[in-house]
């Protein structure tokens, strides 16, 4: 992974407001400049463990790739799709680290997915895949949260996809990487501590640059949208009290408790 020229973005609470930020050594500096198009480090606010960090996203929308991993699919008994499937969950599902997962009444079986998370940083409509990742930002970790039992019921997937909490982000934007970057990263996600899911973003069907330009020929792309890339084998239950972690390789790790 190139390094001269990654950052680390990220968005604090500072007295309530969602401020961006930079992540340098340890210490968050206010950002000059804007987000999606680059910045530099401004003013120092403090180190890391002093402030509260929210998620490094503003969606319009959120935009997840069903059995993109062969493992995933074959564990639910599904057939990989011959182009992408896409579904959306909607820009109230998403929170940060060390938010909560909440476990609604309505279901009786939520579990995780571990994903590499895809950050739109300019305006994309009808790309070729060449070109896909130039309207990159970053990339973070993301757990597409799912009421599995709804899922299934319902036929389609935006009420057991879509709750309040469903969908966590963080714990910063890695930006500056190149497509080559992210495609063979880790990707694991542990419970209480257990290893759950481990993967490879190698393993993907769709490449990333392949799902920005699919997404693309449907819908116009916004600065700050999330494209969540699939998830491999071992999703698993979550109950309230647990702690999921989901950590990918040079990125980072996304930890949120669950109640």
């Amino acid at each position: 992974m190139q390094t001269a020229s990654i950052s680390r973005i990220v968005r604090i609470n500072d007295h309530g407001e969602g401020v961006w930020a930079l992540l340098e050594d340890g210490q968050v500096y206010q950002l000059e400049g804007q987000p999606y198009s680059g910045g530099s480090a401004g003013t120092r606010i403090g180190p890391l463990e002093m402030v509260t960090l929210l998620p490094p996203v503003c969606p319009t929308k959120i935009i997840c790739v069903g059995r993109n991993y062969v493992a995933h699919a074959a564990e639910h008994g599904a057939e990989v799709p011959p182009e992408p499937l896409l579904f959306l969950k909607p820009p109230s599902s998403v929170i940060g680290p060390g938010e909560a997962i909440v476990v609604p009444a309505l279901s009786q079986r939520v579990e995780h997915e571990a994903e590499l998370a895809v950050v739109i940083g300019k305006r994309c409509r009808n790309v070729t895949v060449e070109a896909a990742w130039d309207y990159v930002m970053g990339v973070t970790c993301g757990n597409d949260v799912t009421a599995r039992d709804l899922q299934r019921k319902d036929g389609q997937w935006t009420r057991g996809k879509g709750f309040d909490t469903f969908c966590p982000v963080g714990p910063w934007i890695v930006s500056g990487l190149c497509a080559a970057d992210i495609a063979d990263l880790g990707i694991v996600c542990r419970v209480n501590g257990e290893m759950r899911q481990q993967g490879r973003t190698s393993q993907m069907v769709f490449s990333v640059s392949t799902l920005i330009a699919y997404a693309a020929s449907v819908m116009t792309l916004e600065p700050g949208d999330v494209v969540l890339t699939g998830t491999p084998a071992g999703v698993g239950p979550l109950t309230p009290g647990d702690v999921v972690e989901v950590e990918i390789e040079g990125i980072g790790t996304l930890r949120n408790p669950v109640r």
